[in-house]
């Protein structure tokens, strides 16, 4: 018998590991669409009942009542959860509706992989698309996004994210705080992943790409260095990493790559846990300039070659400008082999489209002020 060795025991363990926490998100996931299954089955009954037979909406307390009787050990079947059930049905299961919904996202698609894949899912049969993604989101996300959300795209969009990338509830709630979705639809992303990246990566990576980052949290107005925006965006590293997106992990900032006899260093380097690649981010005070594309192909190049890992994705560089022009991105990455996306950011954070105009001008404000001070 050969002699056990810690190095291959260990490796072996790790992979045992692996297997194991697979098997148990495996199971958590049945249990959870079972769950849903039941509570979509259960809302539907009582609407169709009370539809057929004109039960007033007094006899879901009498139910709740009657549920909570025959399972004493059972979660669940409080009144507000029973009127969550059919809400849920209700708000998901009105073809008509759903199929405008479905015209309006094929006339105006977003570029997103995941929303051509979900509109054409809808070709073949709308509501069942729909109960697929709803069964497979936990019970308390679909909960959130129908309490937090009106829109019935902006519903699709966070169901989606949520069952692709696996949003927690606390997750979701900033992402819907964050206007995720409204950003989302916005003009402004920019990148060569269609042919730096095999089809179905460069759909991942864009949907991980924002046409336009939020810095608001900072609470600053100006930058004089890249050096200082890096030191607060360091300083706010949780609130950077919400704003990037669900799975970046911070590797390090000013990383350093060693070619020959010279040291480069990249601004922030992460790893993203569902593209499983290394990305590079680049922060840039002032327009973007073609140059700093040559620049990250360059540092992407000595990333894959030194630091990416043998089951890695190819890395992917995130250029943050503080303006930049569509047309110049578009030549300056044209060329580029390596899979790079630009985008701007504003330091201090949009207003709801409902107050643009209603509050006073800086200037309305400084003049108030001085007439206060006489």
């Amino acid at each position: 018998m050969h002699q056990l060795q810690a190095k291959d025991y260990d490796r072996w363990l790790d992979e045992l590991k692996t297997l194991v926490k697979s098997a148990r998100i495996s199971v958590a996931r049945s249990v959870s669409r079972s769950q849903n299954a039941l509570y979509w089955e259960i809302g539907e009954r009582i609407l169709e009942t009370q539809a057929e037979l004109g039960w007033g909406e007094a006899v879901v307390d009498r139910i709740s009542t009657d549920l909570k009787t025959a399972f004493p050990g059972v979660t669940g079947f409080s009144p507000r959860n029973l009127r969550d059930m059919k809400r849920l049905v209700s708000s998901y299961s009105d073809e008509a509706m759903w199929r405008q919904v479905v015209a309006t996202l094929q006339g105006n698609e977003p570029s997103s992989g995941k929303w051509r894949q979900l509109v054409a899912k809808f070709d073949e049969d709308v509501v069942t698309a729909i109960r697929a993604l709803v069964l497979e989101a936990p019970w308390g996300q679909n909960l959130v996004i129908l309490n937090k959300v009106k829109e019935p795209e902006a519903r699709l969009f966070y169901l989606l994210a949520t069952v692709e990338v696996g949003w927690t509830r606390s997750i979701l709630l900033n992402q819907i705080k964050a206007s995720a979705y409204e950003r989302s639809r916005e003009a402004g992303k920019q990148h060569n992943f269609p042919t730096a990246l095999p089809e179905a990566l460069a759909a991942q990576a864009e949907d991980t790409l924002k046409g336009s980052y939020d810095f608001g949290f900072l609470g600053i107005e100006n930058i004089a260095l890249e050096r200082e925006l890096e030191e607060h965006l360091l300083d706010r590293l949780r609130d950077f990493i919400l704003e990037l997106g669900y799975g970046f992990c911070f590797v390090g900032r000013q990383y350093r790559l060693t070619l020959g006899d010279k040291d480069y260093f990249i601004d922030m380097l992460f790893y993203h846990r569902f593209l499983k690649c290394l990305v590079a981010i680049e922060l840039k005070i002032g327009e973007f300039q073609p140059e700093f594309a040559g620049k990250m192909d360059f540092y992407l190049n000595v990333l894959n070659d030194k630091e990416r890992a043998p089951d890695d994705n190819p890395s992917i560089g995130i250029i943050l400008c503080a303006e930049k022009n569509a047309v110049e991105v578009e030549y300056a990455l044209r060329s580029k082999g390596n899979p790079i996306g630009v985008a701007d950011y504003q330091l201090q954070s949009r207003l709801p489209s409902e107050l643009k105009g209603k509050l006073p001008s800086a200037a309305a404000l400084k003049n108030a002020l001085k007439r206060d001070s006489r």
